[in-house]
């Protein structure tokens, strides 16, 4: 039985002639415990689709079994709950509140789950430590690195210990190390039997992901299965497809260009001459 289950889901934004349909008849399934990333240009879908999975927004047409239910019958308050006990969201921005310590913003999902103070604190000092972070507990957003920052994210993410974490652009604000770091930790999640669903523009991180999706124009394009440590082949032909200059193309374009330089001086390259100041003969003064 699939964990996820999208059957014809398409998403329409606006009225009348200013209609966008973001998803066009997108059906897909996910089983527990797979690692899927998913590819597309700017605007092809992709957060939208991420938005469907995560509940944080409805299909127009189509239907949607999360766990073998039913999203479309639940109410707005069961939706909540299903998400807030299932899901857990990072996004790109973070989205920590600034005005928080680390610690109170890992703690804050668990607030909504009626959980005392003391047994909230602890639980995110647990979850800071798995990450790497708990040395960081009372610092603020602001004290904090990238990497640290995103990595404060997903502690939140799973403070609730959720089964399906999905990730939109995780990397997308981070260096190589910090980009490296968050996967690592994503992959060591997978391992634990998450089910992890990721956005990324960026070919390289297919090496993490046993699946990538690519999408275009609000649908699903291509599906293709990939061993881990390996760059999916579809994304490393786009990954190598742009041509790199060498040292070598370097210089031969140097070389052409010395080559045709003019030999002689040509008057018409050269900058205007500026012509030197005239000296003033100095008189003497006539004695009177």
């Amino acid at each position: 039985m699939a964990l996820i289950k999208l059957e014809d889901v398409s998403k329409l934004y606006g009225f009348g002639d200013a209609t966008t349909l973001a998803l066009d008849e997108v059906s897909i399934s996910i089983d527990k415990n797979e690692f899927m990333a998913i590819m597309g240009p700017s605007g092809c879908g992709k957060s939208t689709l991420l938005n469907i999975m995560g509940l944080l927004d409805r299909p127009t047409h189509g239907t949607y079994r999360l766990k073998n239910r039913l999203v479309q019958r639940l109410r707005p308050t069961q939706a909540a709950k299903l998400r807030r006990d299932t899901i857990g969201y990072i996004f790109q921005s973070y989205n920590l509140l600034p005005k928080l310590t680390v610690l109170e913003n890992v703690a804050l999902p668990l607030a909504y789950k009626g959980i005392s103070q003391t047994k909230r604190s602890k639980m995110a000092s647990n979850m800071l430590e798995r990450v790497g972070l708990q040395n960081r507990e009372y610092f603020y957003p602001s004290q904090l690195s990238g990497g640290q920052i995103q990595c404060a994210a997903i502690a939140r993410a799973l403070v609730n210990e959720p089964s399906i974490i999905i990730a939109d652009e995780p990397t997308g604000n981070l260096d190589s190390s910090g980009s490296r770091l968050v996967m690592e930790l994503l992959s060591e999640i997978h391992n634990m039997g998450n089910t992890i669903i990721f956005v990324t523009h960026n070919p390289e991180l297919t090496r993490y992901a046993t699946r990538v999706v690519y999408m275009h124009d609000g649908m699903i394009i291509q599906d293709e299965s990939t061993d881990l440590g390996d760059v999916a082949k579809t994304a490393r032909k786009n990954l190598y497809s742009i041509p790199k200059k060498s040292v070598e193309d370097d210089l031969a374009g140097v070389s052409m260009l010395m080559k045709a330089m003019p030999t002689s001086p040509n008057k018409e390259l050269l900058p205007p001459s500026i012509p030197k100041p005239k000296k003033r003969k100095r008189t003497k003064d006539k004695k009177r």
